[in-house]
């Protein structure tokens, strides 16, 4: 069963109605029912407000970095463990191709049904889940292979045991090692990009947002506990925080915003996937046309240039 947010009502009973002619063989109700959907689509989706747009971020329905691996990619092998402590499932590393291209795919999977969340942690990783990343990363250095990270996460785990080993280095250790890594990286907040838990796989050459994902430093719930002491106070914490992907871009702080179906990738998958790819086959193609030190001085020159400040 599809899953609907509140503003998304008008939109159900409008497919359950196509549905419903659609059994009837009503062509002619089905045609009028879709451009009555195409309207209320129009209407919804341009004006959604920053927390609904969180609200599309963290959609059940939404597809996560596992779908679009199956989605986008062929002929491909997952890779195991960080060769220290234990495979962490809540980070995925796919060695294949998307299109032509031989690429690295490293993407945050939160999981879908209580079993999965449980083994992939609710797609917060742990810091052999950063090794891991790192390690897949430094071989596709290796053999000169592209690498596209996925970014969905509420953000890193803050257990003891993460905490115990090494939580905030692994996270240091691959901003630092992922400025430096000698190929071409794309990186792209397919959901929800909370704190260093998305930082450590977002260091790249290029770096965007889907029309519905969500950046920040920290979750607005936890964002408007600190200030207000009430996590209730979400919405309002939300709409001062700036996070969303048009907030981000007016602000410099991301290179392009990949446009999803304006419906929502929860709703047309095959379209989303098929935005992905060909947003990293572009990017991919511009930045093989730099020479290897063109490309890690504009990536310096990025990074270093983040912020601002006034005397």
């Amino acid at each position: 069963m599809a899953t609907y947010l509140d503003f998304e009502h008008k939109i159900r009973f409008i497919q359950e109605d196509i549905i419903s002619a659609q059994v009837r063989h009503d062509e002619g109700a089905v045609e009028s029912l879709q451009k009555d959907l195409d309207k209320a689509v129009v209407k919804i989706f341009n004006n959604l407000s920053p927390f609904q747009k969180l609200q599309l971020a963290r959609h059940l329905d939404r597809p996560y970095a596992l779908d679009y691996i199956n989605l986008i990619m062929r002929d491909k092998y997952e890779i195991h463990g960080d060769r220290h402590f234990r495979d962490d499932p809540a980070i995925l590393c796919y060695l294949g191709y998307i299109g032509d291209e031989k690429v690295m795919v490293i993407g945050e999977q939160k999981g879908r049904g209580t079993k999965n969340k449980i083994k992939r942690n609710f797609g917060m990783p742990h810091p052999e889940g950063y090794r891991k990343a790192l390690r897949a990363a430094k071989m596709a250095e290796k053999f000169n292979i592209p690498v596209l990270m996925l970014i969905d996460t509420p953000g890193a785990y803050p257990g003891i045991g993460a905490e115990e080993r090494n939580q905030s280095e692994a996270i240091a250790r691959n901003l630092l090692e992922l400025a430096e890594l000698n190929t071409q990286t794309v990186s792209i907040v397919i959901g929800e990009g909370g704190s260093g838990g998305a930082l450590a796989i977002g260091v790249a050459d290029k770096f965007a947002m889907m029309r519905y994902s969500v950046f920040s430093v920290i979750s607005p719930e936890g964002c408007s506990a600190i200030l207000w002491n009430d996590p209730a106070k979400a919405e309002a914490a939300t709409n001062a925080m700036k996070i969303t992907s048009g907030d981000l871009k007016e602000l410099d702080l991301i290179d392009d915003i990949i446009d999803e179906p304006l419906i929502g990738a929860h709703r047309e998958r095959d379209a989303a996937a098929a935005a992905i790819a060909d947003y990293f086959l572009s990017e991919l193609s511009k930045l093989r046309d730099m020479s290897d030190k063109e490309r890690m001085d504009a990536r310096y020159k990025k990074l270093t240039s983040a912020g601002a400040f006034a005397e």
